[in-house]
């Protein structure tokens, strides 16, 4: 005999001042495939527009990170319109990088073009960090950016990560940014 136990995990859902942050659902996939089609978008995140099958992966990888280690990535909507903003979370890539970040959970955040501009990054990473800091015992956390990427080093900068220095991933210069919650209690 066969019984069913449920072992679906709960997606918490976080809400700022014009955010909501949640779970992926499935009809969110058209959105997120838009958003990782867009030149824009992926300018400094790999350099290239994704193709459908790519964003897929990524989609369900983000699924794994909260049913495999309890945290991950969550699509950011705007509360009153529940228009799609982009994704903001927390990930372990395994990522082949020196120093390594293995044990550090990895904070990242897309958004889509049309919420350029209006703050939504950092109330959505400020959101996501004061999650983090009760989620990983206030354990530091990390963040890797394109040194031409400007905008997300200044939304970093203003969430408490500091540089760590310059390392290299897939071939390309990338910036390492740490934060240390116990530096902000």
């Amino acid at each position: 005999m066969v019984r069913t136990i449920s072992s679906v995990v709960e997606v918490p859902i976080l809400e700022t001042e014009r955010l909501r942050l949640r779970g992926h659902r499935l009809d969110d996939f058209a959105d997120c495939a838009a958003m990782w089609a867009d030149p824009e978008v992926t300018r400094y995140i790999g350099g290239k527009p994704l193709t459908e099958e790519e964003s897929w992966t990524k989609f369900l990888r983000y699924a794994g990170h909260w049913s495999l280690l309890g945290f991950g990535y969550w699509v950011a909507e705007e509360k009153a319109t529940g228009t799609f903003v982009g994704e903001i979370g927390f990930a372990d890539y395994k990522r082949e990088i020196e120093p390594p970040l293995k044990g550090v959970p990895e904070i990242g955040w897309v958004l889509a073009s049309a919420a350029h501009g209006k703050g939504y990054a950092t109330e959505a990473v400020r959101g996501a960090v004061q999650w983090g800091d009760l989620h990983f015992n206030s354990a530091r956390t990390a963040c890797i950016i394109a040194p031409d990427n400007l905008a997300s080093i200044h939304v970093a900068e203003k969430c408490g990560y500091r540089p760590s220095g310059v390392t290299t991933y897939k071939g390309h210069p990338t910036l390492m940014l740490v934060r240390d919650p116990k530096a902000y209690l």
